[in-house]
């Protein structure tokens, strides 16, 4: 019988952390649909991965938005007819400022995208997880109380979730740590911060993925061994 094409939904996969488990999941041998924002930079994205010879499908999309994002698995589907991980990575960061000066506009784009949207990706995979043969699959994201109830609500049709906590990589997100006098600590002194390569974060989640449906990494912490506290993303 021959292998069925292991097939990853990756969002925010044109640049950053989603960029380099997308690479490194092409690596794997994965087919790789590339989600985000920007047309551009999933193609970048697709165009690095190329030499690895897995396939890939880039569909720009806003993580924000309900209808873009059945789009983006109606597209996986026909196209590839099954998914085996999905990699809930998009999200957005509010400015600095004291919690009672954030608008609140802001304060629902960011929900919007980091937690409505990372929930109906995960109900979306799941629907498509639920129906295929062979059932079941890999959801991986950074929202504990998320991730602990669909890893519990299904377990039992043969879909894992975990969750992977990323400090100080080095992306165009934390470009802020190293350059002038860095940022903010916890006693209110300016410092540079330690980062270290995105691609880490790859490998690490490649190998989540590698395992078996019956072995589960729930939580995992991947960060720069020198950053200044444990906890920063």
């Amino acid at each position: 019988m021959a292998q069925l094409q292991k097939v990853a939904v990756v969002t925010g996969a044109g640049t950053g952390i989603g960029k380099a488990v997308a690479l490194a999941l092409m690596k794997e041998g994965y087919a790789a649909v590339l989600a985000g924002r920007r047309k551009d930079k999933l193609e970048e994205t697709a165009s690095e991965g190329k030499s690895t010879g897995a396939k890939t499908l880039a569909v720009p999309t806003d993580i924000g938005d309900p209808a873009a994002i059945k789009a983006l698995f109606a597209k996986t589907k026909e196209t590839f007819s099954r998914l085996d991980v999905l990699f809930n990575n998009a999200g957005i960061g509010a400015p600095a400022v004291p919690l009672e000066d954030l608008p609140y506009e802001t304060w629902k784009q960011v929900v919007d995208v980091n937690l409505t949207g990372m929930f109906l990706c995960t109900q979306e995979a799941i629907r498509i997880m639920k129906a295929q043969d062979p059932r079941g699959g890999r959801i991986i994201n950074n929202v504990t109380g998320l991730t602990k109830s669909t890893s519990l609500d299904c377990r039992g049709y043969n879909i894992t979730c975990s969750q992977i906590d990323i400090g100080n990589a080095a992306t165009p997100l934390t470009e802020r740590m190293v350059q002038g006098q860095g940022v903010m600590q916890a006693d209110g002194r300016m410092a540079i911060e330690p980062r270290m390569n995105a691609d880490d974060v790859g490998r690490a989640v490649a190998y989540m993925c590698s395992l078996p449906l019956d072995t589960n990494v729930l939580f995992m912490t991947v960060m720069a061994n020198l950053m200044p506290f444990v906890g920063r993303g």
